[in-house]
């Protein structure tokens, strides 16, 4: 007799975003669960994939193989559902430098994974399959492609704040909500500047490589 013990739990009691990620789990594909940077568990697929289902794969949405070398092109991996063609029109604006393909098509090597707001733990687990690439959080409203990710940021934006600020120290913030005040005075007089979203800056990274983000 088998001293295997097999748990269960129901779909609903799991977070949004991490059954949107097992719903996207092909055959073969696996969903990594972290603690602290360590892997704990693993998730996959009992189910054959749409694509399996739905016969051939387009071109445009074939797997690409792991070590296939991109060159000198950086690689975006979305960790969120976009169609092809919404993947390809953020790759012609950001232009020849960049490749925009979804997670499951892109190498473990990617550069930049490109993720919803969703948990702090899903996003480490995200890591741990994509160890070099550069983590940013989006939040997205195209109404034109039908694409609407939102996030706490943008509730609060929306209920009415104007400046959202990110401060290690006192002397920060200060400085970021003068900036914010003085900016916002200037707004009053007719100036069309927009107010920002402004993060703590990283001491090691070069002030001139620092742009504080713009939201709409």
């Amino acid at each position: 007799m088998s001293d295997e013990h097999v748990a269960r739990i129901d779909v609903s009691r799991l977070p949004e975003d991490l059954v949107a990620l097992i719903d996207r789990l092909g055959t073969g594909d696996r969903l990594l669960i972290a603690r602290d940077g360590d892997v704990i568990a693993t998730i996959s697929s009992t189910t054959a994939s749409i694509e399996d289902d739905a016969g051939p794969v387009p071109a445009d949405e074939a797997v690409c193989e792991p070590a296939m070398d991109f060159g000198d092109v950086l690689v975006v991996a979305t960790a969120m559902k976009l169609s092809a063609s919404a993947r390809a029109s953020l790759s012609a604006q950001l232009g020849p430098d960049y490749i925009v393909l979804d997670m499951h098509a892109a190498p473990r090597t990617a550069d930049v994974l490109l993720v919803p707001p969703v948990s702090p733990q899903l996003i480490a687990s995200l890591r741990t399959v994509y160890p070099k690439a550069r983590v940013v959080v989006a939040e997205i409203e195209d109404r034109e492609l039908g694409i609407t990710y939102q996030g706490p940021v943008r509730r609060m934006l929306d209920a009415g704040a104007q400046t959202y600020l990110m401060s290690t120290t006192i002397p920060r913030l200060a400085e970021q909500l003068d900036h914010a005040i003085t900016q916002s005075q200037q707004l009053s007089l007719g100036n069309t500047a927009r107010l920002e979203i402004e993060a703590e800056r990283d001491p090691r990274v070069n002030s001139k490589n620092h742009t504080d983000r713009p939201f709409a």
